[in-house]
């Protein structure tokens, strides 16, 4: 039987000497990177909002209980006829004193009402 045409043993003896330099002695095979998914894990969590409700609620934070101190149900924007949120002297971050300290108080509810009541009778 004729020897094959790409054996090694033909290879060697075609190239010379440093054949045996060139050719692999074993088998390498590099590992394969394995991809990332495309969407990120999600976690259960717990949210508490102001008033004590609970919902629960997917998401990418593994924290599994959040509590909230602003949101939907002590927010003046979400809540506009709130008279217990109208004038908030008391707000966590100093927000609302400042913007006094800035402004004045004429964009009070409380003084409004009272500029119209003595523009009513002035009249």
């Amino acid at each position: 039987m004729p020897p094959a045409l790409t054996s090694p043993a033909l290879t060697a003896h075609r190239l010379g000497s440093n054949a045996s330099a060139l050719l692999p002695k074993t088998q390498c095979r590099h590992a394969t990177l394995l991809r990332r998914p495309k969407r990120p894990y999600t976690f259960t969590q717990l949210i508490t909002l102001s008033d004590g409700s609970t919902y629960m609620h997917r998401t990418t934070s593994p924290a599994p209980v959040y509590r909230s101190t602003k949101d939907i149900r002590n927010h003046p924007l979400w809540n506009p006829s709130s008279q217990k949120l109208l004038n908030v002297e008391e707000d966590e971050a100093g927000r609302l004193r400042a913007f006094r300290a800035k402004f004045g108080r004429g964009w009070d509810a409380e003084v409004t009402e009272d500029l119209e009541q003595a523009n009513k009778e002035s009249l």
